[in-house]
């Protein structure tokens, strides 16, 4: 996978990747196999607090994965700190994981990442991030899930 790019987000934006493949569950189902908090974040768009999350400020190896579908999204050799209160992250693992649609809410224009799996609401990304890619995937913490094995 080629690093992406603030024009590749913008481009995506408009005409998403094709996903791996698809996972579809109904509004109970969510319900049921996800905590309030998860389901709220992933399903119903919501953001957690700001430095609500250790996961911020945790770097060690380790692959992070849709919280929701279990999707690997962001390996954390992607991972830096942003200082936002959020996790962040300059790359997704492949082409085709995340998908990207504007957003206009809360009086901003920004661009949200949703797991191109499950629909899962994942955060934004926004071009102020470090070399090589100039991105910040600043993304919710109740949505991912971090394994160390792989």
């Amino acid at each position: 996978m080629a690093t992406p790019n603030w024009q590749d987000v913008l481009h995506w934006a408009n005409n998403n990747p094709i996903p791996p493949n698809r996972v579809e569950k109904s509004e109970a189902q969510w319900q049921s196999l996800l905590s309030a908090e998860q389901f709220y974040v992933t399903r119903q768009k919501g953001t957690e607090r700001a430095f609500s999350s250790n996961m911020c400020s945790h770097f060690e190896p380790g692959l992070y994965h849709c919280a929701c579908c279990d999707t690997l999204l962001f390996d954390a050799q992607h991972k830096f700190e942003s200082h936002s209160g959020w996790p962040s992250f300059t790359a997704p693992v492949a082409d085709g994981v995340l998908a990207y649609h504007a957003d206009g809410t809360h009086g901003m224009q920004r661009i949200e990442t949703t797991c191109n799996v499950c629909d899962a609401h994942l955060g934004h990304v926004f071009p102020d991030g470090p070399a090589p890619s100039g991105l910040r995937y600043c993304m919710n913490a109740l949505a991912l899930k971090k394994s160390t094995d792989e």
